[in-house]
């Protein structure tokens, strides 16, 4: 059997074994979008007070006086049902602590907190949620993050909209703002593997093990997060907004995740680089997702996101070259397949860019090309499943059990 044969023949194998992988996981992310097409539209603020609950918001900060000051122009806006800002600072250095004070003097419902030094086992952030959440006093705990904008209405929006569905969990997805050329062109395509992955924000609730959730503006009920340990389900979580979401979930919480472009805005990283690292760090959600599903996860990002570009252009020059023919030639039902398959997801992918366009203040050329960064989107997936982080945000966390 000559060389060319024998390439032929592992060329028609693995074609095969690609259609049978993307024929499988394309109807399972068919039906993780499906909801999507019924989503709940973005959260609207809400334009006038209401007093009939109270809410406690919770800013978490460790050295971020050069992000935290639109956050405390965004909460200083806010209305009732807001009760008081909670700034739960872990000793920074930087001038957090005075820019807070200031804030202190200006909105007497700001009030600046000090946690205690981060026990063993615990991550840094979520030990300061937990240290505020024994300090709150609202009926409801919202977190927000520090690099976050909150709009005018948005403490009596995620009240507004909890209370419509009957929600006692929610979270609402940002919109992301600020971001280089470089950043527009890649993060989307890895925030498109989140939807992949768990579906779409707004649409009905998942099971709670496909459960998702922000920790940038994440509200719960305080006596709910109380019986059930407050945060310390999350202690040592790399992504503790999705731990504990699916944590409440599983314990007969019904958790919304929700669409808040309208109500949230976030500048996370300062470059492409430090976006790459730090979100990579939790975005393939190893803390609240069992190993054997993350890597299912992995191989249907690769099969339905990462790999139809590739595979268009590998079979067009095939087909250019006369090395493969779709009519009147053997296996020609094999080719016309995978170009069925990788075109039909390529087009659920071009779809899902329309859709996430909300999601960004700014895009411009490179968000509308970031479809052709899904091959470093699904390679980022891989790596952040392959390994644990070991440090966040200047701490290292080197003793966190696996």
């Amino acid at each position: 059997m000559t060389l060319p044969v024998l390439l032929a023949d592992a060329g028609r194998l693995i074609g095969v074994v690609l259609l049978g992988l993307q024929v499988w996981l394309l109807f399972v992310l068919l039906a993780r979008l499906a909801p999507g097409y019924s989503r709940r539209p973005p959260i609207a603020p809400r334009r006038t007070p209401r007093t009939d609950t109270t809410v406690t918001v919770m800013v978490t900060t460790l050295n971020e006086a050069n992000r935290v000051g639109p956050c405390l122009d965004g909460l200083m806006q806010q209305e009732a049902p807001l009760l008081e800002v909670l700034v739960v600072d872990s000793r920074s250095t930087d001038g957090t602590r005075e820019l807070v004070e200031a804030a202190a003097r200006k909105d007497p419902r700001i009030r600046l907190v000090t946690d205690d030094p981060l026990p063993p086992g615990w991550v840094g952030k979520v030990w300061a949620l937990e240290s505020g959440l024994r300090e709150a006093k609202g009926d409801w705990v919202l977190g927000i993050d520090a690099d976050t904008v909150p709009a005018p209405g948005l403490v009596g929006a995620v009240i507004d909209a909890v209370e419509q569905d009957r929600y006692d969990v929610a979270s609402f997805s940002p919109q992301f703002r600020d971001q280089t050329a470089a950043e527009r062109f890649v993060q989307p395509a890895m925030l498109t593997t989140l939807v992949y992955r768990c579906g779409a924000a707004g649409a009905t609730q998942p099971p709670p093990d496909r459960v998702l959730a922000n920790g940038q503006c994440f509200i719960a009920r305080r006596d709910l997060l109380l019986a059930n340990g407050g945060y310390s389900c999350a202690r040592t979580s790399w992504c503790d907004d999705v731990t504990l979401a699916r944590h409440l979930a599983a314990n007969g919480a019904r958790v919304g995740f929700l669409d808040g472009s309208q109500i949230i805005q976030v500048r996370s990283y300062a470059s492409l680089g430090e976006m790459w690292r730090e979100w990579g760090r939790s975005f393939d959600l190893k803390d609240a997702t069992p190993m054997w599903r993350r890597w299912l996860d992995v191989a249907l990002v690769w099969a339905v996101q990462g790999l139809p570009l590739p595979t268009l252009l590998v079979l067009g020059a095939l087909l250019a070259t006369g090395t493969i023919a779709l009519t009147n030639a053997p296996h020609a039902m094999l080719w016309r397949a995978l170009l069925l398959v990788n075109g039909s997801a390529l087009l659920i992918r071009l779809f899902m860019l329309w859709a996430l366009r909300g999601s960004y203040a700014e895009r411009g050329i490179s968000f509308w090309c970031s479809w052709l960064a899904d091959l470093a989107a699904a390679w980022r997936l891989t790596l952040s499943t392959a390994r644990r982080p070991k440090a966040w945000r200047g701490r290292s966390f080197e003793s966190l059990p696996a």
